[in-house]
């Protein structure tokens, strides 16, 4: 008797191996986020630590060189104990002059904003003649290039007899001292243009204004943004050092008045705001570049 041949089902479906990825995600995802949180930590300590280390030895080289003298440059704990209120409350306006740090450079600002923002206006505008046009290149170019060596007090008293008040004087002595740069790294950019550019523009026959917004204006924009950097940093020292001598609300009037009082302490807390302030629209001329940068490139 002979025994049948075992059969086998062949649509058996045999489940396949379980994912350990998908069996065990949480561990692998909490320890992914814990490793990304520590890079975090340790880049944001990299760029803190440094500088406050710096700044606290620089405090206390300048509290040890400073004890125990009388006049002159005051110690970081004298700054404190004389300026203390300047520093914790400067929004206090009591009419007049008699107004906190915030109001004095608040209102520097908006002179600086009025006086870069026409320079930069026509700087740029005369950027691109100067560098389009080699004609208008040969004969403003030397120029330029004696006017932008004139310091910014120079022209005050220019503008003072021209304008014969403080508020336009001050913008003139901004626009004059901001223009140069400009004018220089963008005309330096559109001759630096790329003959591909060019020929392209050419074959594509794009207008005036297409060529500028298209072509022209994406390739050189980091020469225009170097040079509004380098031109609101100089109206920023341009507007205090002119404010001193113009007097009225401002920072540099401030600084001058307080000199006169002999108040050392307050010079040195309008110095940081001075500082600070500079840094800070430094920081926004270069984000508005790298900003305008992504968008002329997309």
């Amino acid at each position: 008797m002979s025994v049948p041949a075992p059969k086998f089902d062949l649509d058996l479906q045999v489940p396949p191996p379980p994912d350990l990825a998908m069996v065990h995600p949480l561990p692998r995802k909490a320890g992914e986020g814990r490793r990304r949180l520590v890079q975090a930590l340790v880049r944001m300590a990299g760029a803190v630590v440094p500088p406050v280390v710096v700044l606290a030895l620089l405090l206390g080289l300048w509290q040890l060189l400073t004890m125990g003298q009388t006049g002159g440059l005051p110690a970081p704990t004298t700054v404190w104990l004389e300026s203390k209120d300047l520093i914790l409350h400067p929004f206090f306006d009591h009419g007049g002059v008699d107004k906190g740090l915030f109001w004095h450079v608040l209102t520097s600002l908006s002179r600086v904003g009025a006086g870069f923002g026409l320079a930069a206006v026509v700087g740029v505008g005369l950027g691109v003649l100067v560098g389009v046009n080699l004609w208008a290149h040969r004969g403003l170019d030397p120029i330029f290039q004696v006017l932008r060596t004139v310091p910014p007090l120079a022209w005050l008293p220019i503008s003072l007899a021209t304008f014969r008040e403080a508020q336009p004087s001050a913008l003139f002595v901004i626009f004059i001292t901001a223009i140069w740069p400009i004018v220089i790294n963008t005309a330096a950019g559109v001759r630096n243009l790329p003959s591909d550019y060019v020929n392209v523009a050419r074959v594509l026959r794009l207008s005036p204004v297409e060529y500028f917004l298209r072509i022209l204006l994406p390739a050189t924009t980091p020469h225009v943004f170097t040079g509004l950097r380098i031109g609101i940093g100089m109206s920023w020292l341009a507007i205090v050092a002119s404010e001193m001598l113009l007097g009225g609300v401002g920072v540099g009037f401030f600084i001058w008045d307080q000199y006169n009082s002999s108040r050392i302490s307050d010079i040195v807390v309008a110095l940081l705001w001075v500082g600070i302030t500079g840094y800070a629209l430094d920081r926004l001329v270069a984000l508005a570049g790298r900003l305008i940068s992504r968008g002329s490139a997309s």
